[in-house]
């Protein structure tokens, strides 16, 4: 029996979001049904609702930040019970049988995962995200947020955590190391969060010093404003990693030059528009421009743990559903500190 549930969603391309209802599926044998308590925004909803990465499917329910308590489980649900603390991130389903999905890399799917909004699923139908009361998801894109973590800080870390975590994680931050984070928004705030836990030396490069009180509390060692060009010739060859986190156009041969023989700028921000880049400036020194897209359920649980254990979560600006067409309009203008996230009560 499919469950009607409120939410709000995107009638059409750069419409406002509008209060409706939405149907979720029954519960089948292996799903999970979740009664959403917080949906944090992420800059993807706003690209996506504004159809800035391309053609999207309307209406939409944006979300795919999303914390809550199971409300019920199927009969071959063994992983949750009613009444655990879960979330869900970027996806809810996928292949689970191609070699990425088989090593854990389940959002590198051949035949491509089925993202949790915006997408068509294994049935045919629309998926519907986290600015709902309620969701189901099959208990393998479920995962459990540590009794450590509150909800509402909880949210943004299915997104902005584990965007930022995989990527450090993976080019080695950790003591020793120098890591840079380009811009401290939603999800620069975290990966200055996650890379000073994980042991890393850590510098904010930011347009500006306006946040640099907050850097610094957030963790960061150095704070360097880019739009001094003095910035860049005082950390030439600085740093084993880079962290490029923005979705705006940004000079990438200049930010290589900052870092060490060998180094890595890795970008897991998503600009709407291509770069250019001088290749000059990737081979002299060796050096890698990589990118990097959210994690694996494992490694997304490994992140959430992570942060439990080193008492990390957003920081948030908590809001009432109806103020998310303001958010968005906050978010494009960069005024939020530093991740809005719906109280879904209000929905």
């Amino acid at each position: 029996m499919t469950t009607t549930v409120a939410a709000y969603a995107v009638p059409s391309a750069k419409a406002p979001l509008e209060r409706t209802t939405i149907e979720r599926r029954t519960v089948g044998e292996h799903d999970v049904l979740i009664d959403i308590k917080f949906a944090g925004i992420c800059h993807s909803d706003i690209h996506q609702a504004r159809e800035g990465w391309g053609e999207a499917i309307f209406p939409m329910v944006p979300g795919h930040e999303i914390a809550g308590v199971v409300e019920a489980v199927g009969a071959g649900v063994t992983k949750y019970k009613v009444g655990d603390r879960v979330g869900v991130g970027c996806m809810v389903d996928s292949c689970g049988e191609c070699e990425p999905c088989r090593s854990g890399q389940e959002q590198h799917c051949v035949k491509g995962n089925v993202q949790t909004y915006n997408a068509v699923g294994k049935d045919g139908e629309p998926t519907y995200g986290g600015y709902s009361q309620k969701v189901v998801v099959t208990e393998g894109f479920v995962v459990g947020i540590p009794e450590g973590l509150a909800l509402d800080v909880a949210a943004p870390l299915l997104c902005a955590g584990i965007t930022t975590y995989s990527p450090l994680k993976h080019w080695g931050a950790g003591p020793g190391k120098k890591v840079a984070v380009v811009g401290l928004g939603g999800l620069g705030h975290m990966g200055v969060k996650i890379a000073h836990a994980l042991g890393a030396e850590v510098t904010v490069l930011s347009q500006s010093l306006r946040k640099k009180d907050d850097g610094l509390k957030l963790g960061a060692d150095h704070y360097y404003a880019t739009s001094d060009p003095k910035t860049f010739e005082e950390l030439a060859g600085t740093f084993d990693v880079i962290l490029s986190t923005v979705s705006a156009q940004v000079d990438f041969g200049a930010y290589l030059g900052l870092l060490k023989t060998g180094g890595a700028l890795v970008n897991v921000g998503a600009p709407e528009e291509p770069i250019s880049l001088n290749l000059f400036s990737l081979i002299g020194g060796n050096k890698v421009l990589a990118g990097s897209m959210i994690g694996g359920i494992a490694e997304t649980q490994e992140m959430l743990d992570f942060c439990a254990e080193h008492g990390l979560g957003a920081e948030i600006e908590l809001i009432e559903a109806s103020q998310v067409n303001e958010a968005y309009e906050r978010v494009l203008g960069s005024d939020v500190r530093y991740r809005f996230v719906i109280d879904a009560a209000t929905i």
